[in-house]
Protein backbone atom coordinates (compact mmCIF):
# COMPACT_ATOMS: atom_id res chain seq x y z
CA UNK A 1 0.00 0.00 0.00
CA UNK A 2 0.97 3.64 -0.67
CA UNK A 3 1.91 6.40 1.67
CA UNK A 4 -1.29 8.36 0.59
CA UNK A 5 -3.70 5.81 1.70
CA UNK A 6 -3.62 7.40 5.05
CA UNK A 7 -4.36 10.60 3.52
CA UNK A 8 -7.03 9.54 0.96
CA UNK A 9 -8.60 7.70 3.80
CA UNK A 10 -8.89 10.68 6.04
CA UNK A 11 -10.20 12.81 2.76
CA UNK A 12 -12.56 10.48 1.82
CA UNK A 13 -14.31 10.61 5.47
CA UNK A 14 -13.82 14.31 5.88
CA UNK A 15 -15.54 14.85 2.45
CA UNK A 16 -18.71 12.80 4.12
CA UNK A 17 -19.28 14.90 7.16
CA UNK A 18 -21.13 18.13 6.95
CA UNK A 19 -20.79 20.96 9.18
CA UNK A 20 -23.72 20.62 10.62
CA UNK A 21 -23.30 17.07 10.88
CA UNK A 22 -20.19 18.18 14.14
CA UNK A 23 -22.03 21.44 14.98
CA UNK A 24 -20.34 23.31 13.13
CA UNK A 25 -22.08 26.54 11.55
CA UNK A 26 -21.53 26.67 7.66
CA UNK A 27 -21.25 30.00 5.98
CA UNK A 28 -22.19 30.71 2.67
CA UNK A 29 -21.26 27.70 -0.39
CA UNK A 30 -18.36 25.69 -0.11
CA UNK A 31 -16.11 24.95 -3.07
CA UNK A 32 -15.81 21.14 -1.99
CA UNK A 33 -18.33 18.76 0.24
CA UNK A 34 -17.56 17.99 3.93
CA UNK A 35 -15.46 20.06 5.94
CA UNK A 36 -12.12 22.11 5.58
CA UNK A 37 -9.29 20.42 7.24
CA UNK A 38 -9.32 23.18 9.68
CA UNK A 39 -12.34 22.17 11.03
CA UNK A 40 -11.20 18.51 11.41
CA UNK A 41 -8.34 19.77 12.82
CA UNK A 42 -10.16 21.78 15.24
CA UNK A 43 -12.37 19.21 16.47
CA UNK A 44 -9.89 16.09 17.44
CA UNK A 45 -7.64 19.35 18.83
CA UNK A 46 -4.51 18.83 16.64
CA UNK A 47 -3.15 22.17 14.73
CA UNK A 48 -4.22 21.92 11.10
CA UNK A 49 -0.37 22.25 9.99
CA UNK A 50 -0.22 18.70 11.61
CA UNK A 51 -3.24 17.50 10.41
CA UNK A 52 -2.41 19.35 6.63
CA UNK A 53 0.92 16.99 7.00
CA UNK A 54 -0.85 13.57 8.25
CA UNK A 55 -3.38 14.39 4.58
CA UNK A 56 0.05 14.63 2.56
CA UNK A 57 1.27 11.93 3.88
CA UNK A 58 4.22 14.31 5.17
CA UNK A 59 3.85 12.69 8.68
CA UNK A 60 4.04 8.94 9.65
CA UNK A 61 4.38 8.56 12.89
CA UNK A 62 1.12 10.08 14.82
CA UNK A 63 0.33 8.84 17.91
CA UNK A 64 -2.58 6.64 18.87
CA UNK A 65 -3.85 9.28 21.11
CA UNK A 66 -4.27 12.01 17.89
CA UNK A 67 -5.48 9.06 15.47
CA UNK A 68 -8.14 7.89 17.97
CA UNK A 69 -9.18 11.55 18.15
CA UNK A 70 -9.54 11.62 14.57
CA UNK A 71 -11.67 9.03 14.87
CA UNK A 72 -14.15 10.66 17.18
CA UNK A 73 -14.26 13.27 15.39
CA UNK A 74 -15.09 11.88 11.95
CA UNK A 75 -17.36 9.97 13.74
CA UNK A 76 -15.83 6.51 12.27
CA UNK A 77 -17.23 3.42 12.87
CA UNK A 78 -15.94 0.26 14.57
CA UNK A 79 -14.74 -1.24 11.30
CA UNK A 80 -13.41 1.86 9.81
CA UNK A 81 -11.61 2.90 13.21
CA UNK A 82 -9.34 -0.05 13.17
CA UNK A 83 -8.46 0.43 9.77
CA UNK A 84 -7.39 4.15 10.73
CA UNK A 85 -5.54 2.65 13.08
CA UNK A 86 -3.59 0.82 10.63
CA UNK A 87 -2.93 2.92 7.93
CA UNK A 88 -1.57 5.16 10.59
CA UNK A 89 1.20 2.65 11.77
CA UNK A 90 4.53 3.47 10.18
CA UNK A 91 5.42 0.79 7.63
CA UNK A 92 7.84 -1.85 8.44
CA UNK A 93 11.49 -1.43 6.72
CA UNK A 94 11.72 -3.01 2.94
CA UNK A 95 13.66 -6.32 3.54
CA UNK A 96 14.57 -8.86 1.43
CA UNK A 97 11.59 -11.41 0.75
CA UNK A 98 11.81 -14.94 0.69
CA UNK A 99 10.63 -17.01 -2.43
CA UNK A 100 6.63 -17.26 -2.49
CA UNK A 101 5.52 -20.42 -1.36
CA UNK A 102 1.97 -21.91 -2.00
CA UNK A 103 -0.86 -20.66 0.51
CA UNK A 104 -2.69 -23.71 1.66
CA UNK A 105 -5.88 -24.79 3.52
CA UNK A 106 -4.91 -27.23 6.18
CA UNK A 107 -5.75 -30.68 5.37
CA UNK A 108 -8.33 -30.63 8.36
CA UNK A 109 -9.65 -27.50 7.30
CA UNK A 110 -10.36 -29.07 3.67
CA UNK A 111 -11.66 -32.39 5.48
CA UNK A 112 -14.03 -30.24 7.80
CA UNK A 113 -15.63 -28.45 5.09
CA UNK A 114 -15.72 -31.72 2.43
CA UNK A 115 -17.82 -33.51 5.78
CA UNK A 116 -20.83 -31.42 5.06
CA UNK A 117 -21.96 -32.25 1.68
CA UNK A 118 -25.36 -30.37 2.34
CA UNK A 119 -23.92 -27.15 3.61
CA UNK A 120 -21.90 -24.73 0.52
CA UNK A 121 -18.62 -24.03 2.35
CA UNK A 122 -15.53 -22.15 0.41
CA UNK A 123 -12.24 -21.80 1.58
CA UNK A 124 -10.30 -18.50 1.61
CA UNK A 125 -6.72 -16.98 2.01
CA UNK A 126 -5.67 -13.47 3.37
CA UNK A 127 -6.37 -12.11 -0.47
CA UNK A 128 -9.46 -14.02 -1.14
CA UNK A 129 -8.51 -16.95 -3.32
CA UNK A 130 -10.11 -19.98 -3.31
CA UNK A 131 -7.72 -22.68 -1.08
CA UNK A 132 -10.22 -24.88 -1.50
CA UNK A 133 -14.25 -25.70 -1.20
CA UNK A 134 -16.57 -28.52 -1.33
CA UNK A 135 -18.62 -29.88 -3.91
CA UNK A 136 -21.66 -27.80 -3.04
CA UNK A 137 -19.32 -24.74 -2.66
CA UNK A 138 -18.18 -25.03 -5.70
CA UNK A 139 -21.30 -25.74 -7.32
CA UNK A 140 -22.58 -22.72 -5.83
CA UNK A 141 -20.26 -20.31 -6.93
CA UNK A 142 -17.75 -21.66 -9.44
CA UNK A 143 -19.23 -24.51 -11.44
CA UNK A 144 -17.77 -23.09 -14.56
CA UNK A 145 -14.96 -23.84 -12.97
CA UNK A 146 -12.47 -26.88 -12.46
CA UNK A 147 -13.52 -28.30 -8.98
CA UNK A 148 -9.48 -28.63 -8.59
CA UNK A 149 -8.37 -25.29 -9.77
CA UNK A 150 -7.54 -24.11 -5.91
CA UNK A 151 -4.86 -26.90 -6.10
CA UNK A 152 -3.05 -24.87 -9.13
CA UNK A 153 -1.44 -21.89 -7.31
CA UNK A 154 0.07 -19.46 -10.10
CA UNK A 155 -4.10 -19.75 -11.36
CA UNK A 156 -5.99 -20.49 -8.69
CA UNK A 157 -9.72 -18.90 -8.56
CA UNK A 158 -10.07 -15.46 -6.71
CA UNK A 159 -13.26 -14.27 -5.44
CA UNK A 160 -12.68 -10.72 -5.71
CA UNK A 161 -11.32 -10.71 -9.09
CA UNK A 162 -13.77 -13.38 -10.49
CA UNK A 163 -16.45 -10.62 -9.03
CA UNK A 164 -15.30 -7.95 -11.21
CA UNK A 165 -13.87 -9.61 -13.78
CA UNK A 166 -15.30 -12.90 -14.37
CA UNK A 167 -18.99 -12.44 -16.34
CA UNK A 168 -20.09 -15.74 -14.93
CA UNK A 169 -19.95 -14.74 -11.56
CA UNK A 170 -21.50 -11.31 -12.35
CA UNK A 171 -24.86 -12.56 -13.27
CA UNK A 172 -24.63 -15.38 -10.61
CA UNK A 173 -25.93 -12.18 -8.33
CA UNK A 174 -29.41 -10.59 -8.32
CA UNK A 175 -27.63 -7.32 -6.34
CA UNK A 176 -24.21 -7.38 -8.42
CA UNK A 177 -23.51 -3.30 -7.22
CA UNK A 178 -24.60 -4.50 -3.31
CA UNK A 179 -21.87 -7.31 -3.55
CA UNK A 180 -19.46 -5.79 -5.69
CA UNK A 181 -19.28 -2.48 -2.77
CA UNK A 182 -18.98 -5.18 0.15
CA UNK A 183 -16.36 -6.57 -1.64
CA UNK A 184 -14.38 -3.79 -1.99
CA UNK A 185 -14.87 -2.81 1.54
CA UNK A 186 -13.88 -6.03 2.88
CA UNK A 187 -11.07 -5.88 0.80
CA UNK A 188 -9.64 -1.89 2.07
CA UNK A 189 -9.92 -4.26 5.24
CA UNK A 190 -7.52 -6.91 4.17
CA UNK A 191 -5.27 -4.20 2.57
CA UNK A 192 -5.06 -2.57 5.68
CA UNK A 193 -3.52 -5.46 7.57
CA UNK A 194 -1.49 -6.52 4.92
CA UNK A 195 0.09 -3.85 3.67
CA UNK A 196 3.35 -4.97 2.60
CA UNK A 197 2.11 -7.78 0.81
CA UNK A 198 2.91 -7.92 -2.79
CA UNK A 199 0.68 -10.17 -4.29
CA UNK A 200 -2.57 -8.06 -2.44
CA UNK A 201 -1.71 -4.60 -3.93
CA UNK A 202 -1.13 -6.68 -7.63
CA UNK A 203 -4.42 -8.01 -6.91
CA UNK A 204 -5.65 -3.88 -6.20
CA UNK A 205 -3.72 -2.55 -9.36
CA UNK A 206 -4.87 -5.34 -11.73
CA UNK A 207 -8.74 -4.40 -10.69
CA UNK A 208 -8.23 -0.66 -10.69
CA UNK A 209 -6.90 -1.13 -14.53
CA UNK A 210 -9.35 -3.59 -15.45
CA UNK A 211 -12.46 -2.83 -13.75
CA UNK A 212 -13.93 0.92 -14.20
CA UNK A 213 -16.60 -0.41 -11.49
CA UNK A 214 -13.90 -1.56 -9.04
CA UNK A 215 -11.58 1.43 -9.50
CA UNK A 216 -14.56 3.73 -8.67
CA UNK A 217 -15.78 1.84 -5.39
CA UNK A 218 -12.47 1.84 -4.41
CA UNK A 219 -11.55 5.38 -4.52
CA UNK A 220 -15.12 5.83 -2.38
CA UNK A 221 -13.05 3.77 0.34
CA UNK A 222 -15.79 1.63 2.30
CA UNK A 223 -14.38 -0.26 4.98
CA UNK A 224 -16.70 -3.17 6.56
CA UNK A 225 -15.47 -6.35 7.75
CA UNK A 226 -18.41 -8.56 6.33
CA UNK A 227 -18.84 -11.22 8.33
CA UNK A 228 -22.38 -12.63 8.16
CA UNK A 229 -25.41 -11.13 5.50
CA UNK A 230 -27.72 -12.82 2.79
CA UNK A 231 -26.83 -12.87 -0.82
CA UNK A 232 -28.63 -13.14 -3.20
CA UNK A 233 -28.15 -15.28 -5.97
CA UNK A 234 -29.65 -16.28 -9.78
CA UNK A 235 -27.97 -19.65 -10.57
CA UNK A 236 -27.95 -20.59 -13.58
CA UNK A 237 -29.01 -24.14 -12.64
CA UNK A 238 -31.13 -23.42 -10.06
CA UNK A 239 -32.63 -20.01 -10.74
CA UNK A 240 -32.97 -17.59 -7.84
CA UNK A 241 -31.57 -18.81 -4.78
CA UNK A 242 -31.30 -16.20 -1.26
CA UNK A 243 -28.74 -17.52 1.10
CA UNK A 244 -27.59 -16.72 4.48
CA UNK A 245 -23.84 -16.26 4.72
CA UNK A 246 -21.31 -16.67 8.26
CA UNK A 247 -18.02 -16.28 7.62
CA UNK A 248 -15.38 -18.17 10.13
CA UNK A 249 -12.33 -17.15 11.03
CA UNK A 250 -9.87 -19.91 12.41
CA UNK A 251 -7.86 -19.17 15.77
CA UNK A 252 -4.47 -19.06 14.13
CA UNK A 253 -2.51 -16.58 12.15
CA UNK A 254 -3.32 -17.62 8.67
CA UNK A 255 -5.86 -15.03 8.04
CA UNK A 256 -7.58 -18.12 6.36
CA UNK A 257 -11.64 -17.90 6.57
CA UNK A 258 -14.53 -19.80 5.92
CA UNK A 259 -17.46 -18.48 4.15
CA UNK A 260 -20.13 -20.69 4.55
CA UNK A 261 -23.98 -20.56 3.01
CA UNK A 262 -27.19 -21.62 4.80
CA UNK A 263 -31.00 -21.64 3.52
CA UNK A 264 -33.15 -19.73 5.92
CA UNK A 265 -36.18 -20.54 4.58
CA UNK A 266 -37.90 -23.55 2.85
CA UNK A 267 -38.16 -22.35 -0.32
CA UNK A 268 -34.08 -21.87 -0.36
CA UNK A 269 -34.10 -25.45 1.42
CA UNK A 270 -35.54 -26.90 -1.72
CA UNK A 271 -33.27 -25.45 -4.09
CA UNK A 272 -30.05 -25.69 -2.24
CA UNK A 273 -30.92 -29.93 -2.18
CA UNK A 274 -31.71 -29.45 -5.46
CA UNK A 275 -28.55 -28.07 -6.29
CA UNK A 276 -26.53 -30.65 -4.21
CA UNK A 277 -28.12 -33.32 -6.39
CA UNK A 278 -26.37 -31.33 -9.25
CA UNK A 279 -23.51 -30.98 -8.00
CA UNK A 280 -22.98 -35.13 -6.64
CA UNK A 281 -23.51 -35.72 -10.54
CA UNK A 282 -21.04 -33.82 -11.96
CA UNK A 283 -17.24 -32.28 -11.14
CA UNK A 284 -15.17 -30.86 -12.94
CA UNK A 285 -11.72 -31.13 -12.77
CA UNK A 286 -8.04 -29.84 -14.39
CA UNK A 287 -6.83 -31.75 -17.19
CA UNK A 288 -4.20 -34.73 -17.01
CA UNK A 289 -1.68 -32.56 -18.97
CA UNK A 290 -1.61 -29.69 -16.34
CA UNK A 291 -0.12 -30.66 -13.04
CA UNK A 292 -1.26 -28.66 -9.94
CA UNK A 293 1.41 -26.15 -9.03
CA UNK A 294 1.70 -27.07 -5.60
CA UNK A 295 2.48 -31.02 -6.76
CA UNK A 296 5.57 -29.34 -9.41
CA UNK A 297 6.34 -27.30 -6.79
CA UNK A 298 6.78 -30.19 -4.68
CA UNK A 299 9.10 -32.58 -7.01
CA UNK A 300 11.53 -30.32 -7.56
Amino acid sequence: MSSSDLGDFLRSRRAALRPEDVGIRGYGARRVPGLRREELAMLAGVSPTYYARLEQGLSTNASESVIGSLAKALELGPDEQAHLFELARPKRSPRRRAAAKPDRAREGMLRLVRSIPDTPAVILGRRSEVLGWNSLGHRLVGGHLAFDGPELWRDRPNMTRMLFLDEHTKELYKDWGGEAERAVASLRVLSGKNRDDPELTALIGELTVKSPEFCSLWGRHPVHRCVSGVKRFRHPEVGDLDLEFEVLTPPDDSEHRILMYTAASSEAASTLALLAREATQSVVTVSPEREPDAARESGR
